[in-house]
């Protein structure tokens, strides 16, 4: 290769590979990262100088709103897989909290649903 090619697009910049960004980690320490679990940014970027730009740029979008991990991949431009084991580093170091949705079984059965209704209406 002569010295004026590039291995990367002038418009796209240099590419850094996916599992750089992870450490080589293809799954999440941490469990309960479902692709609506919401997550909260408990501290900014600027408090820990140990973040990552793509760290820091998860702490960003999560700041002022619970996120949804799935529109924090996309926001992100990240895949979810490289996005949940980020989120696992920043739950264990305390940056965010995660708001895991109530599983199907513990929600109220349909009929319960349509009693409390019933009731309601006869009010």
């Amino acid at each position: 290769m002569n010295s004026d090619q590039h291995w990367f697009d002038d418009e796209a910049g240099p590419m850094v590979r996916l599992f750089a960004l992870t450490q080589g980690r293809a799954k999440p320490q941490a469990t309960g990262l479902d692709v609506i679990a919401l997550v909260a940014a408990r501290t900014t970027p600027e408090h820990d100088m140990t973040l990552t730009p793509e760290q820091a740029g998860i702490l960003d979008l999560c700041r002022g709103r619970p996120t949804p991990v799935a529109e924090i991949s996309a926001r992100s431009d990240l895949p979810l897989s490289v996005v949940r084991v980020l989120l696992a580093d920043l739950v264990e170091a305390g940056h965010i909290r995660v708001e895991r949705p109530t599983p199907a079984r513990e929600l109220p059965s349909e009929n319960i649903l349509q009693e409390v209704i019933d009731g309601l209406r006869a009010l």
